[in-house]
């Protein structure tokens, strides 16, 4: 039986036989937000113009026009702000997912894009990783067509989950449970440490239906199943029966995002000059991105690779065996026919 660990290292394994899904991806992630970079870019530009501020700003960050041009800016306008540089781009996203702050809604209809090729994708990922060697790009986008419709049924269950989980269980944590616990509590500390815990038990749920729902996608691929109920139901079963394996594998994958979190934030680059500095700071940035997709994969195949091993579906992965054409000599050797 395979050890949490053995399947964590052969999803890494995994990954990086197959690099060519990591550059896809990433190429996928350029794509859907290069139109939306040089819309803001043009926006930015045509509020400088050739004005003093332009110099100022091409010299490091000028908060007065900064603030000018957030107080009119509309659309993708407004999502021009202090915190999108270096690793407050990180916090700030963690704070909104924490406190579920609304996002302007161009943010929303570009994740929303984002997650639908997401959801195209993950059959051939999956399926590619499940069978740990090369389909090709015929295989590889027949897989992607067939679980496609597959996991737009299952995407539905997912956004009613996470949609009740947002919309009723957090305001509820955060809005009546909070204050019901500080009401009486004097002590700036006890009301942190009460609210931190909060967002423990906010997040273990949201991880506990994460990985419900990673599994379900698993045995959809690796079984072929048609019903993403059933999936979600015999989903439910293996983590179950094996829920000590999948939660050490998960915090083990978690370890390898917190380590790439970590990373970035100590190299992260800060406001500066134009030219040769933009350039380090965009490709660093890239860097980041790169990482937290192999992130994304390595989650994706060491499940694959923990469910292959505990449920003996080992022979998804086995190569067509090649069989070699005898021989001019075994006719000889047979005889005359």
């Amino acid at each position: 039986m395979s050890t949490p660990l053995k399947a964590w290292r052969e999803g890494i394994r995994r990954v990086n036989r197959a690099p060519a899904i990591l550059a896809g991806m990433w190429t996928v992630t350029v794509l859907v937000s290069l139109p939306f970079a040089i819309a803001l870019r043009g926006s930015i530009e045509q509020h400088l113009g050739s004005s003093l501020a332009a110099e100022s700003a091409a010299d490091g960050v000028n908060y007065g026009w900064w603030q000018e041009f957030s107080a009119q800016a509309t659309g993708l306008g407004v999502t021009f702000k202090p915190t999108i540089i270096g690793f407050g781009a990180v916090l700030d996203n963690l704070s909104a997912f924490l406190d579920n702050e609304p996002r302007p809604s161009v943010i929303l209809g570009v994740a929303a894009a984002y997650v639908v090729l997401w959801i195209f994708f993950a059959g051939g990922i999956i399926d590619r990783y499940a069978r740990d060697r090369a389909t090709r790009a015929d295989g590889f986008f027949a897989a992607c067509g067939v679980f496609f419709f597959r996991f737009i049924r299952l995407s539905i269950v997912m956004a009613i989950v996470y949609g009740f989980l947002f919309l009723v269980v957090h305001p509820w944590l955060f809005r009546q449970v909070y204050p019901w616990i500080i009401r009486d509590v004097t002590v700036e500390r006890t009301a942190f440490f009460a609210r931190v815990a909060l967002y423990v038990l906010f997040g273990l749920v949201i991880a506990v239906c994460n990985v419900i729902f990673d599994y379900t996608k698993v045995r959809a691929v690796v079984e072929d199943r048609r019903s993403m109920l059933g999936a979600m139901t015999a989903a439910l079963t293996f983590v179950r029966r094996h829920a000590a394996a999948v939660a050490s594998l998960y915090l083990a994958d978690c370890a390898l995002f917190l380590l790439a979190l970590g990373a970035y934030a100590a190299v992260a680059p800060g406001a500066g000059r134009a030219g040769l500095t933009v350039w380090i700071g965009f490709a660093i940035g890239q860097a980041y991105v790169l990482a937290r997709l192999w992130v994304k994969l390595t989650f994706w195949a060491s499940e694959v690779a923990l469910f292959q091993a505990r449920l003996a579906h080992a022979g998804y992965v086995a190569a067509r065996q090649r069989v070699w054409p005898d021989s001019p000599a075994a006719e000889v050797i047979g005889g005359p026919s």
